[in-house]
C-alpha cells in the first residue's frame, strides 16, 4: 500500500504471483493469485478470509455494485460467481485461459479469454442472447478439449466410468461435473443453473486405462502429487482428497473424514484406498538420521517389529532398546538406548532445537476461565428501568423484583454459601423470556448465577437442561444485539464452572455450540470476540485431559478459523492458550495442528511485545509445533 510515493505497508500471505486486486470498501480489498486462492484483506494488514474454488491460476477479479459479491476468472476455463463468501456458480468457457473480467454497473459480467472473444453474461432476461447465439456458444463449449492434468477432474479410469444413462439422473448442485464414457472417449458434463447437463468438453489422453497426472496438481492453493475424486453416495456430490506421497495416509484419511463429516469407521478403508491408488508410495525416509519417535518414518507401531521405515521402530519407552537412566547404551543396539528427548540421538526439529516442550506459565491450562466481574448496583438499576418497558404479561411485580434483587446478592459472590430458592430461580427464568432488546440485564444475572453450584445444577441437569440449552442456542446468533451476544457467550463460559453439570452439558453440545459461536467472528465487537475465544479455551481445557481425538480435531479447526478472523490481542492470547492446551502432551493432536498449518497463522504474533504475554505465549506454542 503506497501513500505519497512511499510504501506504507506490505500484505503477505499468497504463495505465488498476485495477479489482481479489487476494492470492496474504504477498509477492505480482495486479491487473487497463481496459488488459486482469493484473499480478503483489511488495509491494516490483517487477512480476513481465504476463498477456495479455482483449480489453477486466478488472473482477475471484479466486484459487484453491492460492494460485497465478486467474480473471478482464471486458467481453469472458468468464470466463478462468489456471493456471501461462497462460490455460487461456475461458468465454463471454450477457452483455457480466461484472462480478465469486469462487472458493469448493471450487474452484467464481461470476460475476455485467450480465444480472442469477449463474452457478456447477465441475469436479466431482456438482455439474454438469442437461442441461436446460446446454441453456438454451447457447441463451442462441447467441442473444447480438457487436459485431465489440470486437477479439476481428478484421476480417471475410463473402464470405471458410467455411460450416457448416468445423465438421466439430475445433479445435486450447480457446477457439479460428471464424466461419461462414450466408446473409447470421455466426455465431461456440468450441471447448469437451468437444470440440465451441459457438455463442457472432451477429456483428452484418458483412454487406455488409468490416467495419472505426471506433475503436481493444484488444489486449494497448494500442490499435491494426487487429488483423488471420491464419490461416497451414487449421484451425490464428489469430494476431493488431496495427497502427497510424503504424507501419512492415515492422517490424510482422518482429516478427509473430519472435513467432510463422514463416519470415522471408514478410516482404514480410505487410508488403504490412498495407498493402493498412489502406486504404493507411502511415508518413509531414505536417510539414516534420527527421526521423531512419535511421527517419523521409524516410529514405533504397536504389534510390529519395525517402524514404517523398516530400520527402527522399537517403543522408545518399553522396547528392548529403550533409554534406561544411568545405563550406557549397548553396542549391539547403536540406534537405541538413548533418551528419545535429550540423548545424543534425540530427535531435533528442522530449526535445530531439540523437540522438547519447555515449561511455560500459559498452557496446558487445567481450569476453565469464568467471567466474574459485575457492578451489581448498575445491573439492578437497569433491570428496574427496563421492567417498566415490558408488556403487562411479562412485567415483574414489585415483590418479584425484590426477590430477584435478593437472588443477585446471593449469586454475585462465588464463595456464597446460601442456596437460592426455587422461587428465585422461577422468577429469573420468567425474566429471561423478555424481548431481545431489553433482556441483557437478565442475561447478566444469569451469567453471574451460573457460577453458583446450585444454580448450575438446576439449569444444566434434569428437567430444565433441555429448555435451558435450547434457550442458549437460540441466543447464540448473528441477529442478536452485541450485548446479548457477549452475555450469552459469557453465560456458556460460566457453565463450565461446575464439572458435574454445566461442563458435562456443554460438552454434550460441543459441536452445535462451537459451530454457532464461531459465526460471531464476523461481528466487530471486541468483547464478543473475547467471550468467543474464552469459550473455545474452556472447550480446549475439557478436551485436554481426554482421548477424544475427534473432539480435539474439531476444536483445532475452530481455533484455526478464529485466529484468521479475530484481531483483539486479548482474544488472540486466549486462542493461543487454547491451542497450546490442545496440543500439549498429545502427539496426535499436535500432528493435526501441524496439518492445519496453524504455525503459519500464528507466527506473526511471536513479535508482539505489547501485551508481552501474546508474544511469549505464541513463541511457546511455536516451539511445541
Amino acid at each position: 500500500m503506497w501513500k505519497a510515493g512511499r510504501c506504507e505497508r506490505s500484505f503477505t500471505g499468497h504463495n505465488d504471483c498476485v495477479r489482481g486486486l479489487a476494492i470492496l470498501n474504504e477498509l477492505e480489498f480482495l486479491s487473487c493469485s497463481n496459488d488459486a486462492t482469493i484473499r480478503r484483506w483489511q488495509i491494516s494488514g490483517q487477512c480476513l478470509h481465504i476463498y477456495y474454488g479455482h483449480t489453477n491460476y486466478i488472473y482477475c477479479l471484479s466486484v459487484f455494485p453491492n460492494g460485497e459479491d465478486f467474480v473471478t476468472t482464471g486458467e481453469d476455463r472458468s468464470l466463478r460467481i462468489w456471493k456471501d463468501g461462497e462460490c455460487t456458480q461456475t461458468i465454463r468457457l471454450p477457452a483455457q485461459s480466461v484472462w480478465s473480467c469486469c462487472v458493469l454497473d448493471n450487474g452484467d459480467v464481461v470476460v475476455g479469454s485467450s480465444d480472442g472473444i469477449i463474452r457478456v453474461f447477465t441475469e436479466a432476461e431482456e438482455r439474454t442472447a438469442t437461442a441461436e447465439e446460446i446454441q453456438t456458444y454451447e457447441n463451442e463449449l462441447s467441442s473444447a478439449t480438457i487436459d485431465p492434468k489440470s486437477g479439476d477432474l481428478g484421476d480417471i479410469n475410463i473402464n470405471e466410468l458410467p455411460g450416457r444413462e448416468h445423465l438421466d439422473e439430475p445433479g445435486t448442485r450447480e457446477g457439479q461435473t460428471r464424466l461419461i464414457r462414450v466408446g473409447d472417449s470421455v466426455h465431461a458434463y456440468q450441471w447448469s443453473v437451468d437444470g440440465r447437463w451441459l457438455k463442457i468438453g472432451d477429456v483428452v489422453g484418458s483412454s487406455g486405462g488409468t490416467q495419472k497426472s505426471s506433475g503436481k496438481v493444484l488444489y486449494e492453493g497448494k500442490e499435491f502429487d494426487y487429488v483423488f475424486t471420491i464419490d461416497i453416495n451414487e449421484g451425490g456430490p464428489s469430494m476431493k482428497l488431496p495427497y502427497n506421497i510424503t504424507d501419512d495416509p492415515w492422517l490424510v484419511a482422518h482429516n478427509f473424514l473430519q472435513k467432510n463429516d463422514l463416519n470415522p469407521m471408514f478410516l482404514d478403508q480410505v487410508a488403504n484406498f490412498i495407498i493402493e491408488n498412489s502406486k504404493g508410495h507411502t511415508l518413509g525416509s531414505t536417510g539414516t538420521g534420527v527421526s521423531d519417535p512419535f511421527t517419523g518414518s521409524g516410529r514405533y507401531i504397536p504389534g510390529t517389529g519395525l517402524g514404517t521405515g523398516g530400520t527402527s521402530g522399537v517403543d522408545p519407552f518399553t522396547g528392548s532398546g529403550r533409554y534406561v537412566p544411568g545405563t550406557v547404551p549397548s553396542n549391539l543396539a547403536p540406534s537405541a538406548g538413548g533418551d528419545p528427548f535429550t540423548g545424543g540421538n534425540a530427535y531435533v526439529s528442522d530449526d535445530g532445537h531439540a523437540a522438547t516442550v519447555p515449561s511455560n506459565p500459559y498452557f496446558p491450562k487445567k481450569d476453565p476461565v469464568t467471567f466474574d466481574q459485575a457492578n451489581v448496583t448498575q445491573i439492578i438499576g437497569k433491570l428496574k428501568e427496563l421492567n417498566e418497558r415490558t408488556s403487562a404479561e411479562q412485567k415483574l411485580a414489585e415483590d418479584d423484583l425484590q426477590v430477584l434483587e435478593k437472588f443477585i446478592s446471593v449469586v454475585s459472590s462465588p464463595s456464597a454459601l446460601e442456596t437460592p430458592t426455587s422461587q428465585q430461580l422461577e422468577i429469573l427464568w420468567k425474566a429471561a423470556q423478555w424481548p431481545e432488546d431489553i433482556v441483557f440485564p437478565v442475561l447478566d444475572i444469569l451469567r453471574l448465577a451460573m457460577r453458583h453450584p446450585a444454580v448450575n445444577e438446576h439449569f444444566c441437569s434434569g428437567n430444565y437442561s433441555t429448555q435451558f440449552s435450547n434457550y442458549l442456542l437460540n441466543k447464540i446468533n448473528l441477529q442478536g444485539k452485541p450485548a446479548n451476544q457477549m452475555l450469552v457467550l459469557r453465560t456458556v463460559c460460566n457453565c463450565f464452572s461446575t464439572p458435574s453439570y454445566g461442563s458435562k452439558l456443554m460438552m454434550s453440545l460441543r459441536e452445535t455450540v462451537l459451530s454457532q459461536a464461531i459465526e460471531m467472528r464476523s461481528t466487530s465487537n471486541k468483547n464478543v470476540h473475547i467471550a468467543l475465544s474464552t469459550l473455545i479455551l474452556n472447550y480446549a481445557v475439557n478436551l485436554h485431559a481426554g482421548n477424544d481425538i475427534e473432539g480435539k480435531a474439531n476444536c483445532l479447526s475452530i481455533i484455526s478459523v478464529a485466529i484468521e478472523a479475530l484481531q483483539d490481542y486479548e482474544a488472540i492470547f486466549r486462542l493461543l492458550v487454547a491451542l497450546g492446551t490442545i496440543i500439549s502432551n498429545d502427539p496426535n493432536a499436535l500432528q493435526l495442528a501441524q496439518s492445519l498449518g496453524v504455525d503459519s497463522q500464528i507466527r506473526k504474533y511471536s513479535s508482539i511485545s505489547d501485551p508481552a504475554k501474546v508474544g511469549d505465549c505464541c513463541r511457546f506454542v511455536l516451539k511445541v509445533l
